[in-house]
């Protein structure tokens, strides 16, 4: 393969070994490199990646404007009680969470690529049944399999971005996970305004058929192939998301020599080392995190706040300005991922959820506190049995609620949404990333089930104000834990984060 002069000089220079330069001129190596790439191919195989965590937001949002209708559905087989009303909606969480395990396993298997085309499989077929659908067993497992499909997508999806893109535009486009998560569910939401829930189920089945006809085109990571020894493949891999202008065997060769430094395969006694159990240990916490900030609690009352507010358009509207609200707020992250670095926007995200949910705990105090027949209320799970009770006075702070609610979804949506899967998708060296991925994906999903169910019965316990001032006191802990413990990624290769914590012992 030929190469210019200023290709070999820039490949002699990133194959130093014993003499490689320093620090600094190995950087201005890695930014020569940089300036010549061409980013087209790039964003166009993060765009078919991206159409399963789309699918993934559009099997969330499925729910919301499905249940209504099935709970009215003329045929008597279908129809859902509240209490299957809430498993339908929750055993997502069960199949992503099984998703996850299965995951960290097929990724390593098969690969990245192949196992993105796989998971478009359970996508399809969930919502084929769930469109076919003759009693309410079909109704849950259609939803199982399309929960599958996202515990799937939600770690084998970071993982292809994270090893396809370069430092530079990393941060931007593995933010466009969570992004296209959020498009999904307002997606959702929408269609669900106009489609009764079998035609629903009908367009939610849509990306994922276009993720697997578009992802035949594109190529496997290329950290993926040279773990396999297929080096002329990767440098094809290289060349189609690189452009052609770039000396692709430098890549290679970092990308080797981080391969060498670490060994061929995880065993058990690597676990031991810094730079498996701290990662992991950070990533695992990191999703624990997500979900004790109170989101899916936030989300649970948002109905319910705007009708205590008195807002005058349909719920289900209502809904759809929440979702706007994250769809504007996270792609504003992705925005500015790259510049701002993870652990700022991670600790201005923890603060702003720590204050709209200590606000929200006050509203709860000042509204359960008004006096009905000389006792007060305490501890009334819901806020619209709260406000019959209310006061004028009272019941006009019904603001300070919907200032606290789009504060909170404002401020998850800028960091602690999207900034967990994407550091996820960057701290794991090579040979531990679809195990270690797994179990974050594990953590996050049983996570979020838990959170789900046992909501009633937190409140129950610590009532409704002392379970969101809980929330705020978590979202604190966030905020330490990013300071002392999350590392800073922005800027830097996958081979460079984990010399890192090689290095940190």
């Amino acid at each position: 393969m030929e190469q210019s002069e200023e290709q070999e000089a820039l490949l002699g220079a990133g194959r130093g070994g014993v003499n490689s330069p320093p620090l600094s001129e190995a950087d201005s190596t890695r930014e020569g490199y940089l300036d010549q790439v061409q980013n087209g191919n790039l964003f166009l195989a993060t765009f078919a990646a991206v159409l399963g965590p789309l699918s993934f937001g559009f099997v969330l949002g499925y729910s919301s404007p499905a249940i209504p209708s099935l709970k009215r559905a003329g045929d008597p087989r279908l129809q859902l009680d509240d209490e299957e009303a809430s498993w339908f909606g929750s055993v997502v969480t069960l199949g992503a969470a099984a998703g996850g395990v299965l995951g960290g396993w097929v990724v390593e298997r098969i690969g990245r690529k192949l196992s993105l085309m796989v998971c478009a499989v359970p996508f399809i077929l969930g919502f084929n049944i769930i469109i076919s659908a003759q009693n309410i067993w079909m109704l849950y497992l259609g939803r199982v399999l399309t929960g599958l499909a996202s515990g799937v997508t939600s770690l084998a999806v970071p993982l292809y971005i994270a090893e396809t893109a370069h430092a530079r535009v990393r941060g931007m486009l593995g933010s466009c996970v969570q992004l296209m998560v959020v498009t999904g569910i307002m997606g959702a939401y929408i269609a669900g305004l106009v489609l009764e829930w079998r035609w629903l189920a009908v367009a939610c089945s849509v990306p994922p058929a276009l993720m697997l006809v578009l992802m035949c085109f594109m190529p496997e990571t290329p950290r993926f192939l040279l773990a396999q020894g297929r080096e002329y493949e990767a440098l094809a891999a290289l060349r189609f998301l690189r452009g052609p202008a770039v000396p692709h065997e430098w890549e290679c060769v970092q990308i080797e020599a981080a391969a060498r430094e670490q060994g061929d395969s995880l065993k058990l006694g690597d676990l031991r080392s810094p730079a498996i159990y701290k990662p992991l240990l950070i990533g695992v916490l990191l999703m624990l995190f997500q979900q004790l900030t109170g989101i899916n609690a936030i989300m649970f009352y948002a109905e319910t706040i705007f009708e205590e507010a008195n807002f005058q358009k349909a719920s289900s509207v209502a809904t759809v300005i929440v979702a706007a609200i994250q769809v504007v707020f996270t792609a504003l992250a992705a925005l500015i991922m790259d510049r701002a670095g993870r652990k700022v926007l991670l600790v201005l995200s923890g603060l702003a959820m720590a204050v709209s949910t200590a606000v929200f705990g006050a509203y709860f105090k000042i509204t359960s506190a008004a006096p009905t027949n000389g006792s007060s209320l305490s501890g009334v799970p819901l806020l619209a049995a709260q406000s019959s009770a209310l006061p004028p006075s009272e019941g006009s702070l019904a603001w300070l609620a919907l200032a606290s609610m789009g504060l909170f979804i404002a401020g998850f949506a800028l960091g602690w949404g999207p900034i967990p899967w994407l550091v996820m998708s960057e701290i794991f060296p090579a040979k531990a990333r679809g195990l270690a991925s797994g179990a974050c994906v594990l953590t996050n999903w049983t996570s979020a089930f838990l959170v789900t169910k046992e909501f009633h019965n937190l409140m129950d316990l610590l009532t409704s104000a002392g379970t969101f001032w809980l929330f705020s006191g978590m979202c604190v802990l966030n905020v330490l834990f990013t300071v002392a413990l999350v590392p800073e990624t922005k800027g830097k290769s996958l081979e460079q984060i984990e010399a890192q914590f090689r290095g940190a012992h």
